[in-house]
């Protein structure tokens, strides 16, 4: 029997937020049935935590979609670290954990009583960006949206931190809401530039700092994400490289993502960085987590 955690991540409400499988205690199952077992949890990924043999990390996370396996996601980061600092598992006087992932060790460290934190914030990895499409009308078409529709002036363009994503700036909240995708075309598109999926995404004109988004990666088996931590680490790259939002030259600043409004389960993805000569040099990606229920897998 293999024991597992259902929890909410990116919220402080019960069903809200994205939800994660946790398989804490996962040496033993199999590659094959790992991605079985998250086909049958059918959640946006699924979880599973192993022996690493890297010095410089505590734990291995294998990361899972109902389709493949991914080198690196937020949420399931997030919701990892949650499920073993509530189990005891943080190692004794650290107040974060690092886990080794396909991107490498990510860190994550936790606000308030590492047995019961109050949020756990990772650090993004390195952020890359490219290439821009010209096309803007074939862009928004990806998600059944009109160049009119698009923000002027910002470019569509892919970034990533591990994952890529194509970033679809939008005028305003209410378009980002009117996107719908079109699956067909955005299974050719991410299966010639490697991609994950499509973020949409507006400055919300209404509060300073905070951005409203949508992700959509059919391809992975996840038609819409309710939350997406790898691509907001990235995110913040973006609107901070372009001026879509205020950031100091240089010192501390802090963005707010709010994204799976649309499909009933909001999710809130605080964001903060240093910037150094315009550019974020360090982005932390954070948010709380809601313990759902427990339960036990019997595999053959």
């Amino acid at each position: 029997m293999y024991r597992f955690t259902h929890v909410d991540v990116f919220t402080d409400h019960l069903f809200e937020g994205n939800q994660l499988a946790v398989f804490p205690d996962a040496e033993g199952i199999g590659d094959e049935q790992m991605q079985l077992i998250a086909r049958e949890m059918n959640l946006s990924e699924t979880s599973f935590v192993v022996a690493t043999q890297r010095p410089d990390c505590d734990v291995r996370v294998r990361i899972f979609t109902p389709s493949y396996e991914m080198v690196f996601a937020g949420h399931p980061t997030i919701g990892t670290a949650f499920v073993l600092a509530r189990l005891g598992r943080v190692p004794a006087g650290k107040d974060h954990i690092v886990f080794e992932e396909g991107v490498g060790p990510v860190r994550v460290s936790y606000e308030g009583p590492v047995c019961s934190p109050v949020r756990a914030w990772l650090t993004t990895p390195p952020v890359t960006f490219g290439p821009q499409f010209e096309d803007r009308a074939a862009c928004a078409a990806l998600v059944s949206l009109s160049s009119d529709d698009l923000l002027e002036g910002a470019p569509l363009e892919v970034a990533g931190a591990g994952p890529r994503f194509l970033y679809v700036p939008v005028r305003d909240r209410e378009r980002v809401d009117r996107a719908q995708p079109n699956v067909a075309a955005i299974d050719e598109l991410l299966g010639v530039q490697g991609l994950i999926g499509v973020f949409v995404f507006a400055v919300d004109s209404r509060r300073r700092g905070e951005l409203y988004s949508r992700m959509f990666a059919p391809g992975a088996g996840v038609f819409e994400d309710p939350a997406t931590g790898s691509a907001t680490g990235p995110l913040a790259a973006y609107v901070v490289r372009h001026h879509l939002v205020d950031a100091p030259r240089s010192g501390a600043a802090t963005l707010v993502s709010e994204q799976g409004t649309k499909m009933g389960r909001r999710s809130l993805l605080y964001v903060r960085m240093d910037v150094a000569d315009g550019l974020p040099q360090r982005i932390d990606v954070g948010g709380g987590v809601v313990h759902v229920f427990d339960g036990e897998l019997a595999l053959p």
